[in-house]
């Protein structure tokens, strides 16, 4: 979903781009003979296991691509002198702040993606990068892949009552503003250091439903329920908004939507 928005965004720069079929990047010797025969000046990984209850029954396999393989494609790029932005999540906070937090807030991940996601972190923290980009996202949606938009319309489409959680609250992100936000924090050469890039405004996931049913004109009788009733694999933060104190903020997530749905009729 984000890597192919980064394609688009970047395609002037000419990317390299690698798929799974491409380099398993949880195999070190993989990672190292590839990337330095290709010796880049710039890595983006957009590789994540994201599947957030998936993670929490299969916490070892999360830890390896989204801990581990990052280790290694941050070895490789402190070697190359190349620069690595890596995509972390609002996951690794608790979700307790209801103010949002900073980028140098404590973390305190309460599920297994997001103790996954700080181990990608802590390995970049850890390589002795010259020039590195940790961009923490939240609640991303994009034309591939599926996502909590499609889910939503998909569901409308069977014409029966939908609750939502409206306990958890976050800012909803488009992945095509990611991708350019991502291409303006490289091309501007910002301190290296950790970056929070959402669209600006919070909501909760039963705010995000009945604004995408709209925006795409669907009556659809949505109610909102507390987390507790709809029990899943992994904790949920209650509050994981993240708040960019480095950069001037993105537009907001209803604009981003808006236009989101103008593309997708």
């Amino acid at each position: 979903m984000l890597g192919q928005e980064l394609a688009h965004v970047c395609a002037d720069w000419e990317p390299v781009l690698w798929d799974l079929g491409d380099i398993d990047i949880t195999d070190q010797s993989q990672v190292n003979g590839k990337v330095e025969a290709l010796s880049p000046e710039l890595i983006i990984n957009a590789a994540a296991y994201t599947n957030v209850d998936a993670c929490e029954e299969n916490e070892a396999l999360a830890t390896k691509v989204n801990g581990e393989a990052v280790g290694y494609l941050a070895d490789v790029a402190a070697r190359l002198g190349a620069t690595l932005v890596h995509y972390s999540t609002d996951y690794v906070f608790g979700g307790t702040r209801q103010g949002g937090y900073q980028e140098n807030d404590t973390q305190n991940p309460i599920n297994a993606y997001g103790r996954s996601k700080l181990a990608g972190e802590q390995e970049i923290l850890a390589a002795g990068l010259f020039s590195y980009y940790i961009i923490r996202t939240a609640w991303l949606y994009g034309h591939a892949g599926k996502n909590f938009v499609e889910t939503m319309l998909s569901l409308a489409e069977k014409g029966e009552p939908i609750k939502v959680v409206d306990d958890q609250v976050g800012s909803p992100t488009h992945a095509p503003d990611l991708a350019r936000a991502t291409r303006e924090l490289v091309a501007s050469k910002a301190e290296p250091g950790i970056y929070h890039r959402t669209n600006s405004e919070a909501t909760s996931w039963y705010g995000f439903a009945k604004a995408i049913f709209e925006v795409y004109g669907k009556a659809v009788d949505v109610e909102p329920c507390k987390t507790i009733e709809y029990p899943r694999p992994a904790k949920r933060p209650a509050s994981s908004i993240l708040l960019s104190t480095k950069l001037p903020p993105l537009r907001s997530w209803r604009e981003a939507l808006q236009e989101y749905a103008e593309h997708h009729l």
